[in-house]
């Protein structure tokens, strides 16, 4: 990583007034003052709360301090969030009703896949931009990228490339994947087959068990894997749907002696709540909060902890680094006009908790990246072993190369 040397002019006034940025916006932006700009937040609070409590409360953390710190321009931020249903449809209505009922200058959240592309495509209808703050799909920046949205998390594509190295050097010939069956998912294991194939042209994938989200027959998925016998599994499934899989697998023993490759399983969202029942020995994506040794990393982490009195989830990371990567676009672009900040985030730098980071101006992809390990167990609980930071610019495909997979450039 970047020394603190390198961190953007906002971020270093921030880390500068440290006492300042914890104070109430109430206090700092005295009444009478500048407009703020509005951020319209919309997202699936009630259908995925562990990942998005953390989230909004990061978020509130950084409105806060960039409030602080003088807004943008002496304008302060206001976060106005709405719940989306968790459906494509009624998230569509909820971005209507903030850009047109509670006029807000951006847009920015969504969690899953199916929700993110609805938004965005509403965002590229209405010339409203749009930070798809969490929404993995690949979709979202190559097939059906557009003008108007920009995202922040390491994508499907990115992540499974991450994971690649690891399976392929376990050299296993019979694999199954198990994946939630929606956009995510099917994105995820598209690729993962896709990366496998070229890599070890011999693979073999011999089953496939996709799950409904939110309604896993963890009984039914641990018999077909038993019944299919892998030398190697790619997971995919996350949240209830991951814990309960892992229940049923440790009680049969479906995996004893099978290598694991597994997105997002090393996230404390997920790991967490398994306690003494997390798997070992997985390779997964996650966040290791407890292992991250850098300025920007403690900077954000005892900020938060002071905040909120716990530790943050990758959700807070995702939070926090959205508000934050708003600002320093709206500063760059000299306010909230849409076009001006769209061609204010097309290479723009921004420092986060994870280090510095850009969003790339062929496929408004940021390549802010996570964190790859093993996954363990240290006093009753799941952890990460040895975790190692991948740079997400390392593993995203060339500009030459997005030319092919984004149809629509602008």
């Amino acid at each position: 990583m970047r020394s603190a040397a390198h961190r953007s002019p906002l971020l270093a006034r921030l880390a500068a007034g440290a006492a300042l940025l914890l104070a109430s916006v109430a206090a700092t932006v005295p009444a009478g003052a500048a407009e703020p700009i509005r951020i319209g937040e919309l997202n699936s609070y009630k259908a995925q709360p562990a990942f998005l409590e953390p989230y909004r409360k990061a978020m509130e953390l950084a409105v806060e301090q960039v409030n602080a710190a003088g807004g943008i321009n002496g304008r302060p931020l206001e976060l106005i969030t709405r719940d989306d249903g968790g459906n494509p449809g009624d998230a569509v209505r909820v971005a209507e009703d903030l850009v047109t009922r509670e006029k807000v200058d951006v847009l920015t959240g969504t969690f899953l896949s199916n929700v993110g592309l609805a938004v965005a495509g509403f965002a590229d209808k209405r010339k409203v931009f749009f930070l798809a703050s969490e929404p993995l799909t690949d979709k979202i920046t190559w097939a059906d990228g557009n003008r108007y949205t920009f995202r922040l998390r390491a994508s499907t594509y990115m992540q499974v490339a991450m994971l690649m190295p690891h399976a392929v050097k376990a050299n296993k010939k019979r694999w199954a994947l198990v994946y939630p069956n929606y956009e995510y998912g099917q994105s995820a294991a598209a690729t993962f087959k896709t990366l496998l194939k070229a890599a070890q042209p011999d693979v073999e994938f011999v089953a496939e068990q996709a799950t409904p989200l939110g309604k896993l027959d963890a009984g039914a998925v641990a018999q077909a894997l038993a019944d299919a016998k892998p030398d190697a599994v790619f997971n995919v499934l996350f949240a209830a749907d991951l814990a309960k899989f892992v229940r049923e697998a440790n009680s049969r023993g479906t995996l004893d002696g099978t290598f694991v490759v597994s997105l997002l399983s090393g996230e404390p969202e997920y790991l967490d709540p398994m306690k003494d029942e997390a798997p070992q020995g997985w390779v997964v994506t996650g966040y290791p909060w407890y292992a991250i040794d850098t300025p920007e990393h403690k900077a954000f982490l005892d900020a938060y902890q002071k905040k909120y009195g716990e530790p943050p989830r990758l959700g807070s990371i995702v939070g926090y680094t959205s508000i934050i990567s708003l600002a320093e676009g709206l500063k760059k672009a000299g306010g909230p006009d849409t076009e001006k900040l769209v061609e204010a985030f097309k290479g723009l730098a921004v420092s986060g908790p994870f280090g510095p980071f850009t969003y790339r101006a062929s496929d408004h992809q940021a390549t802010m990246g996570a964190f790859v390990g093993t996954l363990g167990q240290k006093d009753g609980k799941g952890v990460m072993l040895d975790p190692v930071y991948v740079d997400g610019a390392s593993v995203l495909p060339s500009d030459a190369e997005v030319e092919k997979l984004r149809p629509n450039r602008d």
